[in-house]
């Protein structure tokens, strides 16, 4: 196990590239995602309000409350196991940049901020489907960009 304490890994390039393989599963993990949320919920205020609240004109009916809470709880669940791996990743490779706790701690805010918002989007008003928008978007670019920026420092020594 000596091999994970080290933080030399010109010396592992088996630990580089399990790292390199977790890190592309979960950059593809958030390109579904962000499929799956554009299918279930959609990306635009009137198909979120369809889909939160119904519509009336069409005939549809609001999302159930079981279904709401099933999302919410898989989101945040899958959210935190990203964002720890993607976390102690970055960490591990960029320790002494001085934006790393920066960019850590946006991805974190972000990601756990998205699944309450579409909470309070259902129970309150559409405002916070605005705000479900920006941190969904915001939390999935910057943990891309947190990947790709991983990859290339195990990929390209």
């Amino acid at each position: 196990m000596k091999f994970l304490v080290t933080k030399d890994l010109a010396h592992s390039s088996l630990l580089a590239n399990l790292m390199s393989a977790v890190v592309f599963v979960l950059l593809f993990y958030l390109g579904l995602d962000v499929v799956l949320h554009s299918y279930v919920i959609g990306f635009d205020i009137p198909s979120l309000q369809s889909t939160l609240y119904g519509n009336a004109e069409n005939f549809e009916e609001p999302m159930l409350i079981d279904a709401l809470l099933l999302q919410v709880h898989i989101d945040l669940f899958m959210t935190l196991f990203a964002v720890l791996i993607l976390s102690s990743v970055y960490i591990r490779l960029f320790p002494k940049h001085k934006r790393t706790k920066k960019v850590v701690h946006a991805v974190f805010i972000s990601g756990m901020t998205a699944p309450p918002m579409l909470l309070l989007a259902y129970f309150t008003n559409i405002f916070f489907a605005y705000i479900w928008l920006v941190s969904f978007a915001v939390w999935h670019l910057s943990a891309v960009l947190m990947g790709l920026r991983i990859l290339k420092k195990l990929l390209l020594k």
